[in-house]
């Protein structure tokens, strides 16, 4: 008999780190897959494309059921797992469905934040996560008018966007007075919300959604000063939180997310855990690269290779919305003995900020012209001494060889 290994999640995270597993020893275990969605593993990042009517649902799709078939994975899709015995080893999903485990994988992610502000659970107010959603959208560009995005980060920007491409009056309605404040300084958030309207986006900035009226649908959205403006969609994109219900309930240890080691074990040596539900080193986690990184280690240690350990990283922020091209990386707001090297071209478009410290580049934001972005993020990475090339910086690595 092979060991049983459970991965409650048909997410990316999940199925990274089964890749990863596979790699290094296919036939190791059985292998049961528990999904919430009715669908295989697909990529969440291309919902937008999506969303946009860029890609259909197929176009996004990792791994199609006939895959899981060809690896001798059994999918349970549709079917969330409601309870983790850890002294048994059971999990048991909603159809009531009993696996046992020698192995347990927790690739559960986060949960959109839904702003609990009165009329939050009106009909026509959504998240922006999933599949469902995203057809949720489609069927209302379809038959109404107003559509109103709370919050002005990078998953907002996308929805905006993909509203706007489907028809729909948007308003994005952001609390504080910058778009994208976790990852561009003041003067690239100006430069992208001014594109962004020239494509016919609308904006309030520093605005406190107070209440969603409507009396059996969403019909506006009212604020702190009493203003409102009509809505007949609101899509929240306040942020996530990691989904580790069924973590706290199975008894394992939990802070802000389930805390994992190095090797992405839990405080149970059977139970690993990867993506948006993981908290490592006080840190939590929301973007492609240290997810794919935390798989590879996960993935080597249920293989039995566990020589490798995870270590955190800066990660780079890329955006491409409407055409529009983005980079941020590292400490890009600067701070005491920190110096900034800017460059704007307007007529161009292009705005680059690089922020020095002790002879080495520490931040760097990219707007426009985002070509030299993986150059400045290895600069920061090697902590290299850039004083030699300090006067060419900004104008990119090719001068700077030169």
């Amino acid at each position: 008999m092979k060991p049983a290994l459970v991965v409650i999640g048909n997410g990316m995270a999940g199925m990274r780190t089964v890749e990863e597993l596979h790699k290094l020893a296919p036939d190791l275990y059985d292998i049961t897959v528990f999904g919430a969605e009715p669908y295989g593993n697909y990529n969440r990042i291309l919902l937008s494309p999506v969303l946009a009517g860029e890609k259909t649902v197929d176009d996004i799709m990792l791994h199609t059921r006939e895959w899981y078939e060809a690896h001798n994975i059994t999918l349970h899709a549709g079917d969330p797992v409601v309870h983790i015995d850890r002294r048994k080893r059971i999990v048991r999903a909603q159809s009531g469905k009993e696996v046992r485990y020698d192995r347990l994988l927790l690739a559960t992610g986060s949960k959109p934040f839904i702003i609990p502000v009165p009329g939050h659970q009106l009909p026509g107010v959504i998240a922006f996560r999933d599949i469902q959603d995203v057809e949720t959208m489609l069927e209302a560009s379809r038959n109404h008018t107003h559509a109103v995005v709370i919050g002005g980060g990078l998953l907002g920007l996308e929805a905006a966007n993909g509203l706007l491409r489907q028809g729909m009056k948007v308003t994005v309605v952001h609390v504080t007075d910058a778009l994208m404040n976790q990852q561009l300084d003041k003067p690239a958030a100006q430069l992208l919300q001014k594109a962004l309207e020239n494509k016919g986006l609308q904006f309030m900035l520093s605005a406190q959604t107070a209440e969603i009226v409507g009396p059996d649908r969403v019909t506006a959205v009212r604020f702190k000063d009493g203003s409102e403006i009509p809505a007949d969609l609101v899509v929240m994109t306040a942020g996530v939180r990691p989904n580790i219900a069924l973590a706290k309930d199975a008894g394992l240890h939990c802070d802000r997310a389930i805390v994992v080691d190095d090797t992405l074990q839990t405080y149970d040596p059977r139970v690993y855990a990867v993506g948006e539900c993981v908290q490592h080193r006080s840190a939590t986690f929301g973007l492609v690269a240290p997810i794919w990184e935390q798989a590879r280690v996960c993935g080597a240690h249920l293989a039995g290779a566990g020589h490798r350990r995870y270590v955190q990283q800066t990660s780079p922020t890329r955006l491409k919305v409407t055409g529009v091209d983005l980079y941020s990386v590292g400490d890009f707001i600067g701070g005491e003995g920190s110096e900034d090297l800017v460059l704007r071209d307007a007529k161009r478009g292009v705005y680059k900020r690089l922020v020095l410290k002790n002879g080495c580049v520490t931040g760097a934001v990219l707007y426009g012209d985002v070509q030299d972005g993986p150059w400045y993020y290895d600069l920061i990475q090697n902590r290299t001494d850039i004083t030699p090339i300090r006067q060419h910086l900004l104008f990119g690595q090719a001068l700077c060889a030169a």
